[in-house]
This record gives structure tokens, sequence and C-alpha cells, in this order.
């Protein structure tokens, strides 16, 4: 197993443009669609972090993020830049584009995240929310990827990403499918300490993949983005995940998810998925 998923590097000397942190990705980040690619997850979780380190303001908390993926994010160098769109004491905008460096040196960008911070203040007097997701991941014993998708015609308990995940099946209450609880098992970026939002940003992205019923020798279902809308603030590493994927019938579908730490409901995750027959 990879001991991280990025590992930060010096700028390339033909690319010193301000602002930016680069990385080189490890094999971890790999994708289970193809071995030139990175899995939505770790990219996402890479933007939360930058997200979270772009003018932090002790008052807010983000409370929406959505992750564009515009393109295939490759296993080149990947650079990082985000700023302030909308400034505020109550509410501000952040956004963060993460870009490849592509074989003749130039950098494309790949993908992009948004996120709102509200301000925060007490209302534990009038908390409305769905009930706990139970057991709880400390009282489960994990294992290493996802075993419970070789039904679905893949490993992916060992390879790439997928085998860098720990999880646990417990029932689902929102389709068919199992709510599954899940963490990454390596560090983000190397030599820092994974926080709790990058932890859940880092593995949210596999909704997609747990909520189906389809075999991927049979179809493939990509999403192109992931919108994460949170009632409260997530603690601890872990997230529940209890997703349902519609499928429509005109090649496109939707994964809706609710999303759960070991305290019990966080909010809710809705992905669009390209429907493509193999």
């Amino acid at each position: 197993m990879e001991s991280c998923y990025y590992v930060p590097i010096d700028p390339p000397d033909a690319h010193l443009e301000p602002g930016y942190e680069y990385f080189q990705p490890t094999e971890a980040t790999q994708s289970v669609w193809a071995s030139t690619m990175q899995h939505g997850g770790p990219p996402s979780g890479l933007m939360m972090r930058s997200l979270l380190r772009c003018d932090p303001h002790p008052a807010q908390q983000f409370t929406r993020v959505t992750t564009e993926i515009l393109g295939p994010i490759g296993l080149g160098v990947n650079r990082i830049r985000a700023e302030v769109i909308r400034p505020g004491r109550q509410i501000s905008l952040v956004s963060t584009d993460l870009e490849v460096q592509q074989p003749d040196g130039e950098f494309r960008l790949a993908a992009r995240s948004a996120g709102w911070r509200l301000r925060t203040v007490d209302t534990a007097g009038i908390v409305e929310a769905p009930e706990p997701l139970t057991p709880g991941p400390d009282e489960l014993t994990p294992v290493i990827g996802v075993t419970e998708s070789e039904d679905l015609g893949v490993d992916w308990g060992t390879i790439g990403f997928i085998g860098s995940i720990e999880s646990a099946t417990v029932g689902g209450r929102t389709g068919d499918t199992p709510a599954v609880w899940v963490r990454p098992a390596i560090p983000l970026v190397g030599g820092e300490e994974i926080s709790d939002l990058e932890s859940i940003f880092t593995v949210i992205d596999i909704a997609n993949g747990l909520g189906t019923r389809l075999r991927t020798d049979e179809w493939s279902w990509m999403n192109t983005d992931t919108t994460v809308h949170l009632s409260r603030i997530p603690q601890g590493p872990w997230v529940g995940i209890d997703a349902d994927m519609v499928q429509g019938p005109e090649g496109f579908g939707a994964t809706f998810g609710d999303l759960y730490d070991a305290n019990g409901f966080i909010g809710r995750s809705a992905q669009t998925v390209l429907l493509t027959a193999r």
C-alpha cells in the first residue's frame, strides 16, 4: 500500500507562477476505470485541503461544496491554487482549481471545487435530523477496500484508490443497497495528518459505486460532479454513506447519498452519472 496519496514537490523550473502548490500523485490515487487516471476521491480531498487553507475564517464553516470533474485527472504533476470569490463576514465563497501537467510540460485544468462558508451561531435548541446510522464504525470490523462490490463484476478490494480505504458495511435505508462506513487508510499528503473534512471528502466520491446495482463488465457509471450539503460540522475520519443510484432512460442518472459520522447525520451528497454500455 502507498504511504500517502500525494507527495509535495517543488515547482517545475518552467512553472514558477505564484500561489500554486505542487504535488506528485502516487499509485494509491489510481481509478478503477483506467490505470492512467486518478479516482475522483483523492483530488476531491486535495481540493478540500486547499479550500480549508484559503484565507480561513474562524467564525465560518463550510456548508456546501461542489466538485466539478472537467476531464480525466492524470497521474502527472498536479498543482492547485485557491481564491476567495465572494468575501463576507457572514457568507463567503471559496474556489480552487486543480491542474495536471501534460506531456508537453503545460498544465491543463482538470477539476474545480467551490465551497460556501456560513457564519456559525448556537442553534442546538432547534436541531432536527434523521436517526444515526447504526451500528457505528467502532462497533464493526473494517476491511481494506470494498469487498462487497465483487458481485458487481470487479474486485474493489485491491486496486488503486479502492485498495487504500477501509470500509465496514451496515444495513442501508435509502434503497436496496447497503450503507458503508468508509475512511482513507493512508494520509492525503505525505508528512501531514489528515483533517476530518479532508478525510470525508477524499472518500465521498465513491457514493456512485456504493449505490449502484449495475455490473462493471456491462456498464460504466462515471460521475462528472459531486455536491455535498452539510447540516453540521463533521467529526472523526469515518463517514457513513447510504447511497442509491437512479438510472434514467436517456444515458444519464444520478446518485443521492445520506451522510453520517459516528455521532449521527451530517448531510447529503448528489452526483450526476454518465451511463455507458460496455
